[in-house]
């Protein structure tokens, strides 16, 4: 397992996160998995084993039943170097102040989150939507108050526009608060728009990033193939809705491609997808989450997974979207003045 630096942080994480969206089912949340307390505790320690030393979680998920199934999985004591990430945002009840980024919601969703977590501090703790109603500055200020009381080490966001992303770092750094280190996005193969914006503004910025999803809901998982009934046991047959597809044939396209690869190597093509994203620019690690324990080990080998220039390039013409406006302007007119930012989306297309 590698290790890499959490953007501009002096903490290091594994390359793969365990996700545990997977773990309660409640809810909404039964379409993705219903994994209970030994089974969690199970995969945690293959999680540990393989050298893992990041679990993400958030109060949504299963609304609260994840958090507290890690909480009484670990009971209170966690695997030495272990972190746990959570997150923030979601309605928590039916309260008008049950949700949002207030001062209110996130400090009493943060002593939540300890409690059923059975922790004195969340290692890494994420705004997870975005709240235009809520000012940004009271937002900031709630996450450094949490911080310098000790209950939180580290802040970042999740599912944040680039501009929502710079708006924030730039209150937090005028105020002389603690900024967001990385940010969590979807980013895969079949869904490459973070690289027109979030990307280059993550190398820019000295921001970490970590991928939710980065299987497109299992949909490059080599399972779901074209013209095929969708498999028994997914999410997609349970109707999660999550990630959108706007070019079936394209995704094909890609699946078929990393089958091949696939082959070649005789792995999964989960394994392939997820050793794509870990070459990419910027992506510091991979939130993998799991229904048992045989697709948590396949995904877990993805870290050891090299690929060959020649597969990496096919990969990347399968997928490759053409550069929208003002991206397609700059590859044109402005090649003689790009910076690294930018080279990470225009570069293969000068």
């Amino acid at each position: 397992m590698d290790y890499r630096q959490l953007g501009r942080s002096g903490l290091k994480i594994s390359t793969l996160t365990l996700g545990t969206m997977t773990m309660g089912g409640r809810g909404v949340f039964e379409k993705v998995g219903n994994v209970g307390r030994a089974e969690a505790r199970r995969q945690i320690d293959m999680c540990v084993d393989a050298g893992v030393n990041l679990l993400d979680t958030a109060d949504i998920y299963s609304t609260g039943g994840s958090e507290e199934i890690i909480g009484e999985a670990l009971g209170g004591q966690r695997p030495q170097g272990l972190l746990i990430a959570t997150k923030v945002r979601f309605p928590m009840g039916k309260g008008p102040n049950d949700r949002g980024l207030s001062r209110h919601h996130i400090i009493t969703a943060c002593e939540a989150s300890l409690k059923r977590l059975r922790t004195d501090v969340i290692d890494l703790y994420q705004v997870h939507e975005w709240d235009g109603i809520t000012p940004l500055d009271e937002t900031m200020q709630a996450l450094d108050t949490l911080i310098r009381d000790g209950k939180v080490r580290y802040i970042g966001c999740s599912n944040y526009s680039a501009w929502h992303v710079m708006k924030a770092l730039a209150i937090a750094e005028s105020a002389h608060r603690e900024r967001f280190v990385c940010q969590q996005i979807h980013y895969t193969l079949e869904a490459r728009e973070a690289e027109n914006e979030l990307i280059p503004l993550a190398i820019d910025q000295g921001l970490g990033v970590l991928v939710w999803s980065p299987l497109a809901g299992g949909l490059l998982s080599g399972k779901h193939r074209r013209n095929q009934e969708t498999p028994a046991g997914t999410r997609q047959l349970a109707g999660w809705s999550e990630p959108p597809i706007h070019d079936e044939s394209r995704l094909w396209n890609i699946v078929e491609a990393l089958i091949e690869v696939a082959g070649a190597h005789g792995v999964s093509a989960a394994q392939v997808a997820l050793a794509w994203l870990l070459g990419r620019p910027a992506v510091t690690s991979l939130v993998i989450g799991a229904r048992n324990e045989q697709q948590l080990a396949d995904n877990l080998r993805a870290a050891t997974l090299v690929l060959t220039k020649e597969e990496r390039s096919m990969l990347d013409a399968v997928s490759q979207r053409p550069l929208q406006y003002p991206y397609w302007h700059q590859a044109q007119t402005a090649r003689d003045r790009l910076g690294p930012a930018d080279l990470a989306l225009l570069g293969p297309h000068l």
